[in-house]
């Protein structure tokens, strides 16, 4: 019998055999909690995050996928000034969807491409 995170982990080590962050296109990989939402691009090659924001810096009373979108709109700009322009993006065995499609889109909105 498999819980929630136990088929979570197995997703997240089939994305992660087939994707990985190089420096010219680093991965963008989430991390969702109950409360709070983390993201970093990571440079798979050096093991090297090059940029990352949470939901612990946004100061907004808001609901949880309010701040996933903010999340997004700051990892974009901590990656644009640490010169990144297109990453590939880990969903870290999530379901693309609610707080993950929202951080996904508003990084996309704010200039980040994958």
């Amino acid at each position: 019998m498999t819980t929630k995170e136990t088929r979570r982990i197995r997703i997240k080590r089939s994305i992660r055999n087939k994707i990985s962050g190089t420096s010219e296109r680093p991965r963008l990989t989430v991390f969702r909690s109950n409360k709070q939402i983390y993201a970093q691009v990571i440079d798979d090659t050096t093991g090297r995050t090059l940029a990352a924001a949470s939901s612990l810096k946004v100061s907004l009373k808001a609901t949880k996928k309010e701040i996933a979108a903010k999340v997004g709109e700051i990892i974009a700009q901590n990656a644009r000034e640490a010169g990144i322009q297109t990453v590939v993006f880990d969903r870290n065995g999530y379901l693309y969807h609610g707080r993950v499609k929202e951080l996904a889109d508003a990084a996309r909105s704010n200039g980040l491409k994958f």
